[in-house]
């Protein structure tokens, strides 16, 4: 073999060398990259996106729903408006993940999302597993029932004595049911969609919810009303107040709280009364 041949075969297998080098390393700072701004740069927020007003799914991006994640709909609702307004505080894009309501903790735990943002009341079981920021929104317990039924003009819990009433499953509404007297205790629900087709169905005679889904449900529907009781409830401030769901330690919650705290009572009432007025009929 030439003296030149050598120096060739030489000169083309140290290209080929650096070139693979090359490459190996543009890939893995590409990927590393491409890694850390998904970890740096999304905020997934997960809720059931139907719980109005708190959140809903609808067609479109109107009044400034968000895309929900894997999915040609959006959500919308008082939720997705703090959801928006933690993300930009954090400098994150905000991506929504409709999440079952029984999955929300699962989801959370385990990395799926980063914060649960669904009307969820920071009760003393979730907080064992999961911390809370402050509270966004506190509100209180009514029954939602059929307008001009037989409880529509209920005034007390006494009054609802034999009523078929339900709520959502694995909440403090549901709980709250057996403070009625003599009540016929109906299976727990997966949502307040069902709970309103039930309603109107005759299938129960109303159910417990926090007032602004009470509101929701009668405006949406002209058949509905909701009782707001004299001697109502007793309840704990955990159980009528929501807030955001963390996972435990997590880094960002004294900023989030910062977000939460700069929201006035005044504003958080106008944004609820929007998300009412917003609310597609059908949800």
């Amino acid at each position: 073999m030439s003296k030149q041949l050598k120096l060739l075969m030489v000169a083309m297998f140290a290209i080929l060398i650096l070139a693979a080098c090359g490459t190996s390393k543009e890939e893995g700072s590409s990927n590393s990259d491409a890694s850390n701004t998904e970890e740096k740069d999304v905020l997934k927020v997960g809720l059931e996106a139907g719980y109005a007003p708190f959140n809903w799914t609808q067609q479109d991006d109107s009044n400034g729903a968000v895309k929900i994640q894997g999915s040609e709909e959006y959500a919308g609702g008082y939720d997705v408006e703090i959801a928006k307004r933690v993300a930009d505080a954090l400098g994150k894009e905000l991506v929504i993940v409709k999440t079952e309501w029984d999955g929300l903790l699962p989801a959370l735990e385990s990395n799926v999302i980063d914060a649960i943002i669904a009307g969820m009341s920071p009760t003393p079981e979730r907080a064992e597993v999961i911390d809370f920021t402050e509270n966004y929104y506190t509100s209180n317990f009514v029954i939602v029932t059929k307008a001009g039924g037989e409880y529509a003009d209920a005034k007390t819990l006494a009054d609802f004595a034999g009523a078929k009433i339900t709520s959502q499953l694995n909440t403090t509404n549901y709980a709250v049911i057996d403070q009625i007297p003599d009540v016929k205790k109906e299976t727990a629900m997966e949502s307040f969609s069902h709970m309103r087709v039930a309603l109107e169905s005759g299938v129960i005679d109303g159910y417990v919810a926090e007032r602004p889904e009470a509101v929701s449900a009668s405006s949406a529907n002209e058949n509905f009303t909701y009782v707001e009781l004299e001697d109502g409830f007793k309840t704990d401030p955990a159980d009528t107040s929501v807030a955001i769901g963390l996972r435990k330690g997590d880094e960002n919650k004294d900023k989030i709280n910062e977000v939460i705290k700069s929201i006035t009572e005044e504003e958080r009432q106008e944004l609820m009364d929007q998300a009412i007025a917003n609310q597609p009929a059908a949800k």
